[in-house]
């Protein structure tokens, strides 16, 4: 149990320790990472991307330390053979994309490797035009802690009820720090993965993609340059920074607000005079859809307690959200849940932090809420279900036990958060 505690417990608990029990503690940790080696991972299968006529179905180990074993880029785990829409297809590649599937249609589907069956599921395709969506929101939440496993499964959960009741969970936005750096997993190999991803939502995975952005665990910002590769390898990003759409109804623009470099030293990638600005600012200029939701780390407001709000970094952001029509925004960093007032000062714009789907800051920020402009708080474990209809975003925070929203005096005040779109 202690090895999946945080670092301050860890080292509270260590000081407390005999010298002989301190020795084997020492001599366990040594031999941790052998020990994790030494233990084979099953074949795992993930939706890896998902579409109105397609659906990408990956496969592979979470077991590599130099090799690549499980992503896009994967070496083969063997003959390969994938059963859906009443076709039989074979490979002996680590993914398959299968095309000309009917828009909004559930789909059976069987993947065998070697002869043995690694999954028997179904995914929905996407719609091509729609009126409504709901997706999740999971910040901040690969460590591998027992309360990450409790989350998994409270999310899975929902899926599966709201699946049941007609209103299908589309994707899990994960909003960056995918996969902790603690001991010896930090998430550039694809070993880091198995208890920090791939176990705990392996049921997710099977039905429904993780539409991705990058945070600064997830690369050199924090941690290893490495890390940065085997996000964007098995998460199958298509670049740092991107868009999706979901029919004709959302848009989703997933910013890189970290400082992460594939090479050298950390630097900013969100600069005015940037790649990635230039871009952001041609595609929002672009007539946006009925909903233009922006994912990122990094918050635009938040009330801390540990980081500045991220709006001190980069105001050319927000000035191009404000004037482009952007409704909502999804961010983490903050290991809590914060909720941002609507009106003149956040540019009409409803901001969400979301970053405790397994870590958790539980210190009270309410004297900071009103000036930074947040209405809502909470520090408990969650993530969000969100459900999006023509002219109004239902946000829900889902925990192991129910969700407390405070205002900035303490009072409780009743979810979930409502707003309306304002074109």
């Amino acid at each position: 149990m202690l090895l999946v505690e945080s670092g301050a417990t860890v080292i509270e608990k260590f000081a407390g320790l005999s010298y002989p029990v301190k020795v084997r503690f020492i001599l366990l940790l040594a031999a941790w990472p052998l020990l994790h080696a030494a233990t084979e991972p099953p074949l795992r299968c993930y939706v890896a991307d998902l579409g109105a006529h397609a659906v990408t179905i990956a496969w592979g180990k979470a077991s590599g330390t130099t090799r690549n074993t499980i992503g896009k880029g994967a070496e083969s785990s063997g003959a390969a053979e994938l059963q859906i829409d009443g076709k039989t297809l074979r490979t002996t590649a680590s993914w398959l994309r299968v095309e000309g599937l009917r828009p909004d249609t559930v789909y059976s589907y069987s993947l065998k490797v070697g002869g043995a069956e690694v999954a028997a599921a179904s995914v929905r395709t996407w719609p091509e035009k729609a009126s409504s969506l709901t997706f999740f929101v999971l910040g901040d939440f690969g460590n591998g802690s027992r309360i990450q496993y409790a989350i998994a499964a409270r999310m899975e959960a929902e899926r599966v009820r709201r699946e049941q009741a007609g209103q299908p969970v589309r994707f899990v936005v994960a909003g960056g720090d995918n996969i902790y750096g603690k001991l010896s997993s930090g998430g550039s190999a694809d070993r880091d993965w198995e208890r920090k991803f791939f176990a705990p939502y392996q049921k997710t995975l099977h039905a429904v993609p993780f539409k991705a952005v990058l945070g600064n665990h997830d690369g050199n910002e924090s941690e290893a340059t490495k890390d940065l590769a085997a996000c964007l390898d098995n998460f199958f990003m298509p670049d740092r920074w991107y868009r999706f759409t979901f029919g004709d109804f959302a848009e989703f623009l997933a910013l890189d607000s970290t400082k992460n470099q594939p090479e050298g030293r950390p630097a900013p990638v969100f600069l005015p005079d940037g790649e990635q600005s230039r871009w952001l600012e041609t595609v929002l200029a672009e007539r946006p859809l009925p909903w233009r939701i922006v994912i990122m780390h990094h918050p635009m407001f938040t009330a801390g307690p540990n980081h500045a709000p991220f709006l001190e970094a980069a105001p050319h952001w927000f000035a191009m959200m404000k004037r482009s029509g952007v409704q909502a925004v999804f961010a983490g960093h903050e290991h809590n849940l914060q909720v941002s007032e609507r009106n003149e000062a956040t540019g009409e714009i409803q901001f969400f932090v979301s970053g405790a789907g397994g870590e958790l800051r539980a210190s009270d920020v309410r004297k900071k809420m009103a000036p930074r402009h947040i209405a809502l708080w909470s520090n408990q474990n969650h993530f969000l279900a969100v459900t999006v209809t023509d002219k109004e975003m239902v946000v829900e925070p889902i925990g192991i036990e129910p969700v407390q929203l405070r205002n900035p005096a303490g009072a409780s005040v009743p979810g979930p958060v409502r707003f309306r779109s304002h074109r």
